[in-house]
């Protein structure tokens, strides 16, 4: 009895092998067809808003100086990705450290543009820095907490009128943020156009809200 008994476990042990064996090959080939499978072409870069670009440059600064102090942000452009409401294809940010006496800057892009421009983030070499000034402060970040996005609005829908002129439309758009003294709050500068023919808006980071005066 206890051989008949042993055969049969053998048999249904042997049995239970070849099911697993069988199932780990149709793994295998499943997993081999899906890697094989075409992959379907990557689209053309987008551009981002600010803070997403901001923050992946603030790491790589934070390590340069642990003290680090938020300057400037400003938009920019990179061959084959069109810019549009409040969104970039580059970024460009300034940190300063106050114990370092230095500022340096980070460069954001979602595309390359070689020699000058690389995707992902770029640091360039450290320069002297005085410190604040009335007209250029550092903020905090946490006051930094109106995306370029939602600036863009509100900067849009006061110039408007302007907007409406087809000419008017299709020129340019530059984002900036940048604290001063006169202000109480970070603020986004938004300029449709250019400083001679444009339209300018001020925009409070912290609140959102449109600056007039």
């Amino acid at each position: 009895m206890y051989k008949r008994l042993s055969k049969a476990v053998l048999v249904v042990a042997a049995i239970g092998l070849a099911a697993c064996s069988s199932d780990s090959a149709n793994t295998t080939v499943a997993k081999t067809d899906a890697e094989t499978a075409p992959k379907a072409p990557a689209g053309p870069p987008e551009p981002v808003a600010a803070k997403a670009a901001f923050w992946q440059m603030y790491t790589p600064a934070h390590a340069w100086a642990g003290d680090l102090v938020a300057i400037s942000l400003k938009s920019g452009e990179v061959a084959g990705v069109k810019n549009a409401d409040g969104k970039a294809g580059v970024w460009t940010a300034i940190f300063g450290s106050p114990s370092q006496h230095a500022a340096r800057t980070y460069v954001y892009s979602v595309a390359d543009q070689l020699p000058d421009i690389t995707k992902g983030v770029k640091a360039n070499l450290a320069e002297a820095w005085a410190g604040p000034t009335n007209a250029v402060m550092p903020f905090q970040t946490s006051d930094f907490t109106v995306d370029s996005e939602a600036a863009y609005k509100t900067a849009a829908a006061k110039a408007a009128d302007w907007l409406k002129e087809k000419d008017n439309a299709q020129k340019p758009v530059s984002l900036s943020l940048g604290a001063a003294a006169r202000f109480p709050a970070p603020v986004w500068v938004i300029l449709f156009g250019t400083s001679k023919l444009g339209f300018l808006t001020v925009v409070n980071a912290t609140t959102g809200t449109l600056i007039t005066k």
